[in-house]
């Protein structure tokens, strides 16, 4: 797996083919788009929505998206802050760190967390905090696995929704 940097173009715009492989990655978790109301239809995500979305966490200067290829496909995303808006937070978090469904339980969930834990500990970072909706049992059993821990529940700051915060030691 190569992971990289998100490059968009000097107007803000994702070139068309790889904003159809980010679309068709997006969709194909639709049982996670379902539970998070990111999007109004889970059945009929568009490009124009998923390169809005983007758009938006790339407002915000701290933040960094990651594509995860494999045999020059795009198999995951992620998406992390380096800071939290609550500045007595002193840990980055991860946003959003998605698989392509044809490719869940292959790993390449667990390398590309291991690769954003790795790039936060060479920057010197004592530890990374997840969100994780309650409502998303797969995912709350994925970050435990990989060793993170329930420190607060709360509701996220985007959409008001109940989710239990996990965090790893770095």
């Amino acid at each position: 797996m190569i992971v990289e940097p998100l490059e968009v173009g000097e107007d803000g715009a994702l070139p068309g083919p790889l904003l159809t492989e980010l679309t068709e990655l997006y969709a194909s978790n639709r049982e996670f788009q379902q539970l998070s109301g990111d999007f109004p239809d889970p059945d009929d995500i568009r490009p124009e929505q998923v390169a809005a979305s983007l758009a938006q966490e790339l407002s915000h200067p701290d933040t960094e998206v990651l594509l995860a290829r494999s045999a020059g496909h795009v198999i995951g995303v992620s998406v992390t802050r380096a800071h939290h808006p609550d500045p007595d937070d002193p840990d980055p978090w991860i946003g959003l760190l998605m698989v392509h469904a044809r490719d869940h339980r292959a790993g390449f969930g667990r390398e590309l967390a291991e690769i954003v834990e790795k790039r936060f500990r060479a920057l010197g970072r004592e530890g990374v905090r997840i969100a994780v909706l309650d409502n998303n049992p797969n995912g709350i059993a994925f970050w435990t696995a990989l060793g993170y821990e329930e420190v607060d529940r709360r509701k996220d700051h985007r959409l008001a929704r109940d989710c239990i915060v996990m965090r790893k030691a770095l």
